[in-house]
């Protein structure tokens, strides 16, 4: 896909990962905050006539551009360009690879940034999924304006868990500095200063344990036979 086009659009950080792949394209980044203006940009490339790809962390579908692609072109009565949306690995599956299996059931996935979500909403969420028992996905857990935000959240999960539920705590998965650390529930707090934007943090659920250094949560198949698939 990044060989076939003629432009490459992407937030400035994620751009500057794949620099050496682009070398010779047309490429228009953006920070932070500027989603809309990058896809628009990149939807006025297109309708030049140019393959344009836009770039995303993880996957394009999975917090990425993909669904304000679709958005913008709703909005403007085009719905017949041509749109690719590319698999990646999102985050929270690079971070589970590193910690074990702490995802081999059913799970949430509720991103912290109040950005675009009230945080009313986040907090009715995170309060739900504990309750389920699901195993939590903690995505944007904390940055340099929101620090407060993480403790709320593992307060409202604590309602509903053990302190000494599994966490596994992931920075940069799947990157040349990436780094992995195993703690509980209890011990999170005094591990916030190694977590911003780029950390996923997964809360376990009731089942989950530790074994070999690892984290798992069982599906169930032992105690089954193996029923299920």
């Amino acid at each position: 896909m990044l060989e076939s086009a003629d432009c490459v659009v992407g937030y400035t950080r994620y751009v500057g990962l794949i620099k050496p792949l682009i070398e010779g394209k047309q490429v228009f980044s953006t920070g932070m905050t500027h989603e809309v203006e990058r896809c628009a940009r990149a939807l006025e490339f297109a309708r030049e006539g140019k393959k344009v790809a836009i770039v995303s962390s993880g996957d394009a579908g999975i917090y990425g551009m993909a669904g304000l692609v679709f958005e913008l072109l709703a909005a403007s009565g085009n719905e017949e360009m041509e749109v690719e949306v590319v698999p990646g690995v999102p985050a929270f599956v690079a971070a589970s690879a590193l910690l074990g299996a702490p995802l081999m059931h059913d799970f949430a996935s509720i991103s912290l940034s109040d950005l675009l979500t009230d945080w009313k909403v986040i907090e009715e969420r995170l309060d739900a999924a504990a309750r389920a028992d699901f195993v939590i996905v903690l995505y944007n857990p904390k940055s340099s304006k929101r620090v407060e935000g993480l403790g709320k959240a593992l307060s409202i999960i604590g309602r509903h868990r053990k302190g000494s539920t599994p966490v596994g705590i992931v920075r940069n998965a799947s990157r040349a500095d990436e780094d992995a650390i195993l703690t509980t529930l209890d011990n999170v707090g005094a591990l916030s200063g190694r977590i911003d934007m780029l950390t996923v943090v997964i809360v376990g659920n009731s089942s989950t344990f530790l074994a070999m250094g690892r984290m798992v949560t069982p599906r169930g198949y032992r105690l089954q036979g193996g029923a299920g698939g």
